[in-house]
């Protein structure tokens, strides 16, 4: 199975799993009528920036802020995670944002936001040209170029060490990332590049990953063993490798880390269940506790990243199936007093996506939510925008019966949308927070 192939069936198959399994159920019935009143009396309605201070003040002392969206192709989630994001830099000092793209491909971005690399001259445009594997809409659009535009203006007026960073967790670039280690080794450790390469040649052999499959089926045997040879290598070398160049071992590091989990990821899929997914998130919560630990032990990070990666997998359907994410991994690991996720939803609008993997990206229109949703009953409430603050979940009983919370991926089809894109929830338990729009617009794609 080629990785993109591996791609459609972890995002395509959770929601097919999910269908099978519900969050417990949780507090008693209300009518509609109720959790509509029950949400007018609690939202905040959202017109600017200072009116997400409740917010602010609840996330500014947590080490992970986790900001959600209910599909990669829309406008508002995008514009009002940056209005977070520069608030909690701006004000309150956070280290950096950590997404849902590849970690080899976003390092040329931190470079350019940090002024690090001869690009920091560049059109902070251009920059986002990297990130050129489908679904490249994800990350070159103009709303993220607003974003780079401000990092890189934000932090020419501080000290290197002060200025905040722009990361990936993702490890679809895994051919970038053995590249990456490769080009560090080949610069610092000649003998050690060799052995690299050698490790590395068990995997990158292969160009269409059905072959590394087939092989691995027939013989039972596999590269995961090389793929760790040289993270340990990189790891054992720390010393003396950064004393050569930090920076340039921070990033062959995490790519060596990366190749990793992307081979555990690709081999999983060989298994009935959650593991390749769950290798995938695996790495996101390990790049950020390296990033945290490279940072210091007072560093705060912003991630951005899917509802079904940020909301805690134990309040849905996700928990039955077998799946983790960030969110749940992050709050057992840190603590739920450390870590404050927002997610994102929407009634109706337009969204940027496509019909099959590696098709015509599309401008779709998501329908009206279906009538059994949290968003349905949003909707009903009409306020928009609306922040609903659920820190203290023992204040939404009426929330507290499993209903479903929209979830669109880059592969769509709106007509299907009512029986595939909603994930079985407990609203309160998944989120701190929550921030709802009664109609969305798709992204605006860069051109270049």
């Amino acid at each position: 199975m080629h990785k993109v192939l591996i791609y459609i069936y972890v995002h395509l198959s959770i929601l097919l799993l999910l269908s099978y399994f519900g969050p417990p159920a949780t507090g008693m019935d209300h009518s509609d009528e109720e959790i509509v009143m029950h949400i007018r009396s609690h939202a905040l309605a959202l017109s600017a920036a200072s009116d997400l201070d409740p917010l602010i003040k609840r996330a500014a002392g947590r080490r992970l802020v986790l900001l959600g969206e209910a599909s990669h192709g829309t406008s508002e989630y995008y514009t009002w995670r940056k209005k977070i994001s520069r608030r909690l830099i701006e004000e309150h000092g956070f280290d950096f944002i950590l997404v849902e793209g590849d970690w080899p491909l976003a390092l040329k971005v931190n470079r350019f936001v940090k002024h690090e690399s001869d690009e920091s001259a560049g059109d902070y445009r251009q920059i986002l040209a990297h990130f050129n594997r489908w679904p490249a809409w994800m990350w070159a659009n103009e709303e993220v170029a607003m974003l780079v535009k401000w990092m890189h203006r934000h932090n020419a007026k501080l000290p290197e060490q002060e200025r905040s960073g722009f990361y990936g967790m993702d490890i679809y670039a895994h051919e970038e990332a053995m590249r990456q280690v490769l080009r560090f080794l080949e610069r610092h450790d000649a003998e050690k590049s060799r052995q690299a390469r050698a490790y590395y040649q068990c995997f990158s052999r292969f160009d269409d990953l059905t072959a590394y499959l087939r092989m691995v089926q027939r013989s039972n045997e596999h590269c995961g063993d090389e793929m760790e040879r040289v993270r340990d290598m990189l790891e054992q070398n720390r010393g003396r490798y950064t004393e050569k160049d930090s920076l340039g071992y921070t990033g062959a590091r995490q790519s060596a880390r990366s190749v990793v989990f992307a081979e555990r990821h690709i081999r999983a899929n060989l298994e009935q269940g959650p593991q390749s997914w769950n290798h995938r998130v695996d790495h996101f919560f390990d790049a950020a506790l390296q990033l945290l630990a490279l940072y210091g032990e007072d560093a705060r990070a912003i991630v951005w990243a899917h509802n079904t990666h940020i909301g805690d997998a134990r309040a849905t359907d996700m928990r039955q199936a077998g799946m983790v994410n960030i969110g749940q991994l992050a709050r057992e690991k840190l603590g739920p007093e450390e870590v404050y996720a927002v997610g994102f939803g929407t009634w109706t609008g337009d969204v940027l996506a496509g019909r099959r993997w590696q098709g015509p990206m599309e401008r779709m229109t998501t329908p009206p939510a279906r009538p059994d949703s949290y968003e349905a009953l949003m909707n009903e409430a009409n306020i928009s925008p609306m922040l609903l603050l659920m820190d203290h979940p023992d204040e939404h009983e009426p929330l507290m019966t499993p209903r479903g919370n929209r979830a669109v991926g880059v592969v769509y089809h709106p007509e299907r949308d009512a029986s595939q894109n909603f994930v079985r929830t407990v609203l309160p338990l998944r989120y701190d927070a929550f921030i709802f729009f009664n109609e969305t617009q798709a992204l605006t794609p860069l051109s270049f």
